[in-house]
């Protein structure tokens, strides 16, 4: 192979691993920021308005038994 040949390889194989490292990064921030309260519409806000309920059937449950 000549030296152009090696230059384009190394240019094809530099091109595939920063596209893939840009792609793994986005999807890394893209996650994260889903993980992040918002003000209602995030995964995080899904789940602390879950756990909130969650906790007042478990209240609920327990004055109804202790009665």
């Amino acid at each position: 192979m000549s030296i152009q040949d090696w230059a384009a390889l190394t240019a094809a194989v530099t091109t595939i691993a920063g596209t893939g490292a840009l792609s793994i990064r986005w999807m890394v921030k893209h996650y994260l920021y889903e993980l992040r309260p918002n003000g209602g519409g995030s995964v995080k806000d899904s789940i602390d308005r879950l756990e909130r309920q969650v906790e007042e059937i478990y209240r609920i449950l327990l004055t109804r038994n202790n009665s």
